[in-house]
């Protein structure tokens, strides 16, 4: 059976795809997500309609309920706000290079790698992305001074979505 963290990446998956509807099917789970786009100029949030039918015999109600409400947080999550000015063009971005939950330092009690104003080259380490059970940290990629932190600590990123600015030097 597929666990709670598993369909959250199955939803953004399909989320990021040119899918218009997706079916997982595994012995007796069945998972079946569509994607209603609306043709409108401004930036909008495609609505995702997922069903959980047949779990697995040994599930239990409060299980699917977790599933349930772990799927509507998702569905009713905003859509990630990235700042754009014209001060932030000569800035370079760090963005993450995966799906996965970001942590500024290598455990809970440990100072962060970065903080707005700390130097750091382009072997330094800004940040960790976890995905399924894998840590992975960041490189910095630029030298320079970190001027802004996007995300907070323990909060979902996507592919490709900043993390930090940059000044370069």
């Amino acid at each position: 059976m597929l666990k709670v963290q598993e369909i959250r990446e199955l939803i953004k998956l399909v989320d990021q795809s040119n899918l218009d509807e997706f079916v997982y099917e595994f012995d007796d789970c069945k998972i079946k997500m569509k994607k209603h786009k609306t043709e409108t100029v401004a930036v909008s949030v495609p609505q995702i309609s997922t069903q959980a039918v047949d779990l697995a015999p040994q599930a239990t109600a409060v299980e699917a309920a977790a599933v349930k409400q772990e799927v509507e947080e998702v569905k009713e999550a905003p859509a990630p706000e990235v700042k754009e000015s014209s001060t932030t063009e000569n800035l370079h971005k760090i963005t993450s290079p995966m799906v996965g939950t970001f942590y500024e330092a290598s455990s809970p009690d440990a100072e962060p790698y970065v903080k707005v104003g700390s130097k750091v080259s382009t072997d330094s380490i800004v940040c960790i992305v976890e995905a399924m059970k894998l840590f992975n940290e960041i490189e910095a990629e630029v030298k320079g001074e970190i001027v802004e932190i996007l995300v907070k600590n323990g909060q979902l990123v996507e592919y490709g979505q900043p993390l930090f600015l940059v000044k370069p030097e």
